[in-house]
């Protein structure tokens, strides 16, 4: 069994590259996770968990980190781009994550995943204590990417 995660870090960027996967290598290092084999997660945020900023502290390069995300590419010169993650904190047991991407601007995919994590809740009969939102835009350049994640750690 995975040790239960008690920590949380909200993440968003945007890169610019010769590749999509070199735009996507340079958004996961913009949003502090590109020194980690990001192992993806479905939507469930631990109970208790609580936001961190020592993701680099606890967590050594390298290592397997767990993260709900989302993220979008593009080699459209001039496209908007966009990715949003948001958690649902209920304060009394688990919470739910959503992710969404994009051809649109950061408040439009915002405000999409915020109206999914309020159905997720509803859907469970959770109530809806807060919800965190992360999120990132890019206007392509040569080949662009957008990148918006929860990583959960113990």
């Amino acid at each position: 069994m995975f040790p239960f995660p008690d920590k949380y870090a909200l993440l968003a960027g945007d890169a610019e590259g010769e590749t999509e996967l070199t735009a996507f290598d340079g958004a996961l290092l913009a949003a502090r996770v590109g020194n980690y084999n990001i192992v993806k997660m479905s939507s469930i945020m631990p109970p208790g968990a609580r936001p961190s900023d020592r993701l680099r502290e606890d967590v050594p390069a390298g290592s397997l980190l767990p993260v709900a995300y989302g993220y979008i590419t593009s080699d459209r010169p001039g496209q908007v781009i966009a990715a949003a993650v948001a958690a649902g904190i209920t304060g009394t047991t688990y919470g739910v994550i959503m992710e969404h991407k994009g051809l649109a601007s950061r408040r439009q995919v915002e405000r999409e995943v915020e109206a999914m994590v309020r159905e997720a809740l509803a859907r469970r009969g959770l109530p809806v204590l807060e919800i965190l939102v992360a999120s990132a835009e890019h206007r392509v350049g040569k080949v662009g990417c957008a990148f918006a994640g929860i990583a959960i750690w113990k």
